[in-house]
């Protein structure tokens, strides 16, 4: 339920909304704009709430959220969110977010060299898979802690944040030790239990769509995150299993500014998983950006032919960097900016 406060009320004046909206047993969430404060109240809200709340001194009108997800809803908050994942970077703002790095780190000089590169290229935060879910069991499933202790060094060598993801409940402490953003896969959009647990942190977590995941369905998921109490939620498109067997996903490019209209949260394009060859890595990472996305995570490897993970949809250092200078003019004919990018092309 969303409560519009008249724009002459004052701050006492709205402390005793807020404090009604407590007396019921339900939580308020407040969103400032220019011209209006907006209450969430969170919890149930059967109709006589309604009339209840709108009774109240200085409540301009009050409103049932429809969508099933309410935290998430753009109808809760309609102010775009935005997340600072430290070290400087922020997620959803004019800048977008550049997440490169391997699908799995390797070692330490692996990962540092591969975070010098991407840095260098314009991007913003590193990423590399310490936990790897693997659909065989005997493929290269991840150097578990030591890569996590490697990401951490590759991360105090360059000063970028990183972003790594968490497979299990066992392992939240020392994922969340290393990590500046927390990443659930695919695998686990539905995994309730490690969604309540993250929802408990307040470190930001990168949720990304299930292969066969709705958009309610994954909506829903980061209302999990939301409603345990972590705001910190960025959302990530990463392609859906379709019919299609000429790559590796169908990278759902309608469901971003879908997803935009829903929901205030900010949304990563993943074209690497999205598409699982590289030869339209970039090409589908300009579409994700003119759809109105707020960055991209990218694998990139400095030898794909002998990566341990995704070879076949990872960037080399060169590719990376072309694709880079391409996806800056596209950000900036919709107004975004890669101010990593105008460095390097400046420096050249």
């Amino acid at each position: 339920m969303i409560i519009v406060v008249s724009p002459d009320a004052t701050q006492d004046e709205v402390a005793r909304i807020i404090a009604r909206i407590e007396e019921s047993g339900r939580k308020a969430h407040i969103s400032e704009g220019q011209e209006r404060t907006i209450i969430g109240v969170i919890g149930s809200d059967p109709p006589e709430l309604e009339d209840m709340f709108g009774s109240l001194p200085h409540v301009e009108s009050v409103h049932r959220v429809t969508h099933p997800y309410k935290m998430v809803s753009r109808q809760f908050n309609p102010t775009d969110t935005v997340i600072d994942i430290g070290k400087g970077v922020t997620v959803g703002g004019s800048e977008l977010a550049v997440m490169a790095g391997p699908c799995s780190i390797e070692n330490e000089g692996h990962i540092v060299d591969t975070a010098r590169a991407v840095q260098q290229a314009g991007a913003n935060v590193l990423r590399g898979g310490a936990y790897k879910p693997r659909s065989s069991p005997y493929a290269f499933r991840g150097l578990g802690e030591e890569g996590l202790r490697c990401l951490a060094q590759a991360s105090k060598e360059t000063g970028m944040p990183v972003i790594t993801e968490l497979m299990t409940v066992r392992d939240v402490d020392v994922v969340a030790k290393h990590a500046d953003v927390i990443q659930i896969g695919a695998r686990n959009m539905q995994n309730f239990n490690l969604l309540d647990e993250v929802g408990a942190l307040k470190k930001p977590v990168m949720l990304k769509r299930a292969m066969s995941g709705q958009i309610e369905e994954w909506l829903l998921a980061a209302e999990y995150i939301l409603s345990a109490g972590n705001p910190n939620v960025i959302l990530c498109e990463r392609g859906i299993r379709t019919f299609e067997t000429a790559y590796r996903n169908t990278f759902d490019v309608n469901a971003i500014p879908l997803v935009k209209e829903l929901s205030h949260l900010p949304v990563i394009a993943d074209p690497s998983h999205g598409t699982g060859k590289w030869g339209l890595v970039a090409p589908v990472a300009r579409a994700g950006i003119a759809a109105g996305a707020d960055g991209l995570m990218i694998e990139v490897h400095p030898h794909p032919e002998a990566a341990l993970s995704d070879g076949a949809q990872s960037l080399t250092y060169e590719s990376f960097t072309k694709m880079m200078l391409s996806v800056a003019g596209i950000a900036a004919a919709v107004g975004r900016t890669l101010s990593g990018v105008k460095a390097t092309a400046a420096a050249r």
